[in-house]
């Protein structure tokens, strides 16, 4: 492997190197069958498109790291494909490029236009999911379209994120998804430390103009005191008006359009553009751009959930600036909602001073859930059912749709919770950081379920269909059964469907160190039947 083992901890399963004219770009994948976002990387100006070209690799290596620990309890393995285009490129046509390029690689045969037949190493069926990440949301259509186009027999579920009336997508902002499995995780502190919603204040990064920020703000009732996004940092003591909130958030505004008359005398709303600006207490902000950028780690609430930001807006270097002169935090919980928002060290750094906190890797995986069942119902449907069913008519869902959505919100509330809970009783039997568990339990389960694809257990017949039964949504058993799923679905999807399934049961229900059954599972034939 070419890959130092000091740095790059764990070993990708497969790594593609993309290079255009315009463009480069990488696609990691931890898994055969992986499923992870596309992200455009977009320069400022040459000095800091030659920083994006130097850790491009390691931006996408981290990425699709987390989501594979993300992605623990469903079939797809973690992926992240980024693309750095040059400075005056179209981000649409880099897109397209780069995508047809994969489908080169994944539809075996002669590409279009090309008188060679690609050489196939591999030697067996390979299929990636792609999803939206920064700068590609408006491209999933064309990804799903090219890839039936290109005769993908799998085109209805090569990109999630498709558009909803169009292509039978599941949009996760509208629904909810992501911020579902965060709620779930803030609930989950709540109970656990006796805390009322209404009472509790809290601090958010991420906009009412975003996925993440706009949900959160909606699905909430606590006391806000601060919202950070792109624009401005919106700030009340006495609790930024939640029907304001509310109203930008529906609208998808960002927190430069608050209503400045909502605020109390103390309230204020600075905005990135704004210079030398004299707030309520007499300071004065000389730059908003850098009074934006601080903002996280100055204000002092019970609660900071992340919805948005770069990597590592908190590391180790800059954590000292969210502690008091006595070392203890702003924040006595953190439930980590933007992808890798803060480092690992940070994260350590941040309990260590006894911060109640937990990682994106747990907290953040409501999308992927969502994401993995809009693949699953393209690979069940035919595609006669699935216009029939997924597609919408005269702009309206069908009832499949809207039942299959449900469904969807059901297993992510309950995969969330069940994950909060194992988390939150193996801190209380080990005394370990709770970001330390979220890693183990993820590191455990993905290699118990590895081990369970190695065995024999899913050729036995009544444990297959038992076990995938409670992996299918309802609705679709309820459209085809359990058996018509299988027939429908490729091999090797089933087959990570339920190791996945076998090992989040297990581990969820056991914790990290209990020691499971997987090194006899192929001598027990009559294992978990039931």
């Amino acid at each position: 492997m070419f890959l130092p083992e000091t740095e790059y901890p764990l070993k990708p399963y497969g790594i593609i190197f993309v290079v255009g004219a315009e463009f480069r770009g990488f696609h990691v994948r931890f898994a055969d069958v992986a499923r992870g976002g596309i992200r455009i990387i977009r320069s400022r100006n040459r000095e800091n498109y030659s920083i994006n070209q130097r850790t491009l690799f390691d931006e996408n290596y981290g990425l699709a790291r987390t989501q594979n620990l993300k992605n623990k309890d469903i079939p797809e393995g973690g992926s992240k494909g980024t693309i750095l285009p040059n400075m005056d490129a179209n981000p649409q046509l880099v897109f397209q490029k780069y995508v047809d390029s994969l489908l080169d690689l994944l539809i075996k045969g002669v590409t279009p236009g090309v008188k060679e037949e690609i050489v196939d190493l591999y030697g067996k069926e390979e299929i990636l999911f792609l999803g939206p990440d920064e700068g590609t949301a408006s491209f999933m259509d064309w990804g799903a379209e090219h890839a039936r186009k290109r005769g993908a027999p799998w085109w209805k579920s090569f990109t999630t994120g498709k558009s909803a009336a169009k292509l039978g997508g599941i949009p996760h902002d509208k629904f909810g998804m992501t911020s579902l499995s965060i709620r779930q995780y803030v609930l989950g502190i709540y109970e656990k430390h006796n805390l009322k919603e209404q009472e509790v204040t809290k601090v958010q990064t991420g906009g009412p103009d975003g996925d993440l920020g706009s949900n959160e703000i909606l699905l909430s009732s606590d006391k806000t005191i601060a919202i950070i996004d792109g624009s401005a940092v919106a700030h009340d003591p006495k609790g930024l008006d939640r029907e304001e909130l509310c109203r930008l958030a529906r609208a998808r505004q960002m927190v430069s359009n608050f209503d400045r008359s909502k605020l109390s005398s103390e309230g204020y709303v600075v905005l990135v553009d704004d210079r030398n600006v004299r707030l309520p207490s007499g300071e004065i902000v000389q730059d908003g751009v850098a009074f934006r950028n601080r903002a996280h780690l100055v204000y002092k609430a019970d609660l900071f959930v992340p919805c948005g930001g770069r990597p590592d807006s908190i590391q180790i270097g800059n954590v000292k600036e969210m502690c008091d002169e006595e070392g203890k935090c702003h924040y006595k919980y953190v439930v980590e909602g933007a992808n890798l928002f803060l480092s690992r060290q940070a994260r350590l750094e941040l309990e260590k001073r006894g911060v109640v906190l937990y990682p994106d890797a747990s907290a953040n995986k409501g999308g992927v859930t969502s994401s993995s069942l809009e693949v699953l119902v393209g690979l069940a449907l035919s595609d006669n059912d699935y216009i029939e069913n997924m597609l919408f008519h005269d702009d309206k869902p069908t009832q499949f749709y809207m039942d299959y959505v449900r469904d969807i919100q059901q297993i992510i509330k309950r995969n969330a919770r069940s994950e909060f809970e194992a988390i939150w009783r193996e801190h209380q039997q080990t005394g370990k950081y709770r970001s330390v568990i979220s890693t183990e339990l993820s590191t455990v389960l993905i290699e118990l379920s590895e081990q369970i694809i190695a065995t024999d257990l899913y050729d036995q017949e009544h444990l297959r269909e038992a076990v995938l039964s409670k992996v299918f949504p309802e609705t679709l058993v309820k459209k085809l059964g359990v058996k018509e799923v299988i027939n429908h679905v490729p091999d090797s999807y089933l087959r990570s469907a339920f190791a996945a399934m076998v090992a989040a049961s297990f581990v969820y229900a056991k914790g990290p160190r209990a020691s499971h059954p997987a090194s006899n599972l192929t001598t027990r034939r009559g294992w978990s039947k039931g």
